[in-house]
This record gives structure tokens, C-alpha cells and sequence, in this order.
């Protein structure tokens, strides 16, 4: 079974655009969610306790901050989960 990866982003978010760019150079599928919708907003601040983008949601698993921070921590994850390497 594959985890569903999301990404909470935002337009102007230079690590969201980083992070988004190398999930596709890597081959990974994602969701996208918008924080600029209030409703994305408030449900992500309610569900992961924190207002920054990028988060990362794989299955009940996240995690936040700048991709450089993000990315070694989603690669162990995917590999915990057998969807590394791809």
C-alpha cells in the first residue's frame, strides 16, 4: 500500500517550491493543499499545530520547515514505508 503524500504550500513559498519540484524530480506523486484558503489554513493549524509552509503529510505521519530540513527526513520516511527508492 502507498501513503498519499501532501503538501500544504503556499504560492510565494520558495521551499515550497523546492520541495514540490524535487518530489517530481524524484518521481514522487503528491496532493497539493493551499494554506491560502482560510479552510486549508484552519484545518492544518488544527491538525499539525503549527502556521508554516511547507508541511508535508504522508498517511498520519508529518512533518514541516524548510525543504532542506523536510527533504532527508521525507526520504527516511518513504524508505521506512518501502516507497524508496521509487
Amino acid at each position: 500500500m502507498t501513503d498519499t503524500v501532501i503538501v500544504y504550500s503556499t504560492p510565494t513559498c520558495s521551499d515550497c517550491r523546492l520541495l514540490k519540484s524535487w518530489l517530481g524530480r524524484v518521481g514522487v506523486d503528491y496532493d497539493e493543499r493551499d494554506l491560502t484558503d482560510q479552510a486549508v489554513m484552519e484545518d492544518a493549524k488544527r491538525r499539525f499545530g503549527v502556521r508554516v509552509a511547507p508541511i508535508t503529510e504522508i498517511g498520519a505521519w508529518f512533518t514541516y520547515g524548510t525543504f532542506v530540513a523536510q527533504k532527508p527526513r521525507i526520504e527516511t520516511h518513504l524508505k521506512e514505508l518501502g516507497q524508496w527508492p521509487l
